[in-house]
């Protein structure tokens, strides 16, 4: 795991919805889900927002930071 998202853990686990937030976006679904089992209680929506972590492990751009998932590593490479 990637030292981001063992900051995104110690972030989980005073704030559950922040890390979804982060790794999925406000318009997902998980977030909404971790919103809603965080209301029913900690421990839910604890545990689903470490399962988002672990399920979604660090790349280059996320939702929420306005990253567009792709790898930029070729970018302005020359061809041939």
């Amino acid at each position: 795991m990637h030292a981001r998202d063992w900051f995104l853990v110690f972030i989980g686990f005073f704030l559950p919805p922040i890390p979804v937030l982060v790794k999925r976006g406000v318009l997902s679904a998980d977030f909404w889900i971790n919103i809603l089992l965080c209301i029913l209680g900690f421990l839910p929506g604890l545990l689903h927002s470490f399962y988002i972590i672990s399920k979604y492990p660090y790349h280059q751009g996320y939702a929420a930071l306005g990253g567009d998932g792709h790898d930029n590593r070729d970018y302005g490479a020359t061809i041939g």
